[in-house]
């Protein structure tokens, strides 16, 4: 397991890595530290074979209230570093997200492993933005979501403006950040803001469970067609065509191909 203060990156043996935001005084509110840390830690679990799954969870009773506004307009969160002012001007503004908490969903977009929240309680602002850059979204059916940017005159910085309506429909997500309105779990699966609700002492347990599901795939082909999935609005048929036959040429090249293949053909033959 490795910790780095408020957030724990901890590597089961099942395959399964849980990245959890552990700063529940503060709600999980985001700090540079903690947003340094978590970007290692997806680091870590990209470039470790043996992981196949992460699930992003939190301590407390919140998953994340978002960004720390006071923590994060200083550089009180960075290690060894004295404070300065990061917001004096607006370069200084567009280069502290450029450089810190935006470089969050431009990793995960690397990662063709699947990433799967766990939200184990209420997530607001940028706290919902990082389950939004999941892959799928387990939640607690006590937790609250909502975009709250607009109660501070500010526009969401980490991309919660991309993620959201792809995910909810453009006229739902602007309905969402124009009011800042909070929804329940249920109303957040209805309109497909999260994939599975459960009772909170179940969510955490039903998160893994599916993970696990998942660690048993094929994990060549399970990876590549998240790649194609998540690409599928960003070009053309032609070329998403050309990208699955591409895919496909390697992965009918794999052990795990050849391997399942036989394993089929011997079990047609009985």
């Amino acid at each position: 397991m490795e910790n780095n203060n408020h957030i724990v990156l901890e590597k089961r043996e099942d395959g399964i890595a849980v990245l959890t935001l552990n700063r529940p005084e503060s709600l999980n509110s985001f700090s540079h530290n903690m947003i340094s840390s978590w970007y290692h830690a997806l680091q870590d679990f990209k470039s470790d074979d043996e992981m196949k799954v992460l699930v992003l969870t939190a301590t407390g009773k919140a998953f994340s209230a978002g960004g720390d506004i006071k923590a994060l307009s200083k550089g009180e969160g960075f290690i060894g570093e004295p404070e300065v002012d990061l917001w004096s001007d607006a370069v200084k503004r567009k280069s502290a997200l450029w450089d810190n908490i935006q470089k969050i969903p431009l990793l995960l977009e690397e990662i063709d492993k699947p990433v799967i929240a766990c939200i184990n309680g209420d997530a607001i602002g940028a706290g919902l933005d990082m389950a939004l850059m999941c892959d799928l979204r387990f939640c607690a059916d006590t937790a609250r979501l909502g975009e709250g940017y607009i109660h501070l005159g500010l526009v969401p910085g980490d991309g919660g403006s991309y993620f959201l309506p792809k995910i909810v429909g453009e006229s739902k997500a602007l309905e969402l950040l124009w009011t800042g309105k909070r929804v329940s779990a249920n109303d957040a699966k209805q309109i497909g803001m999260v994939d599975y609700v459960y009772p909170a002492d179940e969510v955490f347990e039903k998160t893994v469970q599916f993970a696990k599901t998942l660690c048993s795939k094929p994990q060549n082909a399970l990876r590549m067609i998240k790649r194609l999935v998540k690409n599928h609005d960003k070009i053309s048929l032609r070329t998403h065509l050309d990208m699955v036959s591409s895919h496909m040429a390697v992965v009918t090249d794999t052990h795990e191909y050849v391997t399942l293949l036989e394993a089929m053909k011997s079990k047609s033959k009985k």
